[in-house]
């Protein structure tokens, strides 16, 4: 009896699969939903997945992903530059932005410190972080990382860190669940937590 699909169905099927937050089920449930769509919409799901890959970058500033760098939001004049919030990936500046509470630029670390998988602070964009903070405008930062273990323990790393530095070093208030994503948190929580931040 056989295991698998043939050819083509099988590849996309395994495609799929190596997507994270999706299990085989979910990718053989996608992939004949792509097999019963009409050739443009599959064509125009392709055409978006090759010009993200050509098109999209890392802004050099900020590490945000973005078209052109730097980003807008680290070009917007009528961003407040005394006040760096570090979070962990570019999905948590959308989330953040999405409450309106935050005027201040960002910094993406690109993860957050996890010796089962091998993420030591070297693997993170620290160094380009205390390279932003040497301008004196950078009066604040802000720790916004997920409020699990390897978001704790680089909060606590980068704390200490930051604590011989002239700067208010804050994090995000209470209000978020333990062990939950900063992409997962509604509006009305993460924009409390933001105005509710306090010193490390």
């Amino acid at each position: 009896m056989a295991l698998a699909y043939d050819g083509a169905i099988q590849d996309l099927i395994d495609g799929f699969a190596k997507l994270p937050g999706i299990g085989p089920k979910g990718a053989q449930r996608i992939a004949f939903y792509m097999l019963g769509t009409d050739m443009q919409e599959a064509q125009d799901l392709a055409d978006a997945i090759v010009t993200v890959k050509m098109k999209v970058r890392f802004c050099e500033i900020c590490g945000n992903v973005c078209e052109s760098s730097p980003c807008p939001i680290c070009e917007d004049p009528r961003r407040d530059r005394s006040v760096i919030c570090v979070v962990e990936e570019p999905k948590d500046v959308m989330s953040i932005e999405r409450t309106r509470e935050f005027k201040g630029l960002y910094h993406v670390l690109g993860g957050a410190i996890n010796p089962m998988a091998n993420i030591a602070p070297a693997d993170l964009r620290i160094a380009q972080l205390l390279n932003r903070l040497k301008s004196e405008e950078v009066k604040e930062v802000i720790l916004a990382l997920d409020p699990n273990i390897e978001g704790e323990a680089t909060t606590t790393y980068l704390s200490r860190l930051l604590g011989p530095l002239e700067l208010k070093v804050t994090r995000l208030a209470s209000g978020l669940p333990v062990g939950s994503d900063l992409e997962y948190a509604d509006e009305i929580t993460l924009g409390r937590a933001l105005s509710g931040r306090r010193s490390v």
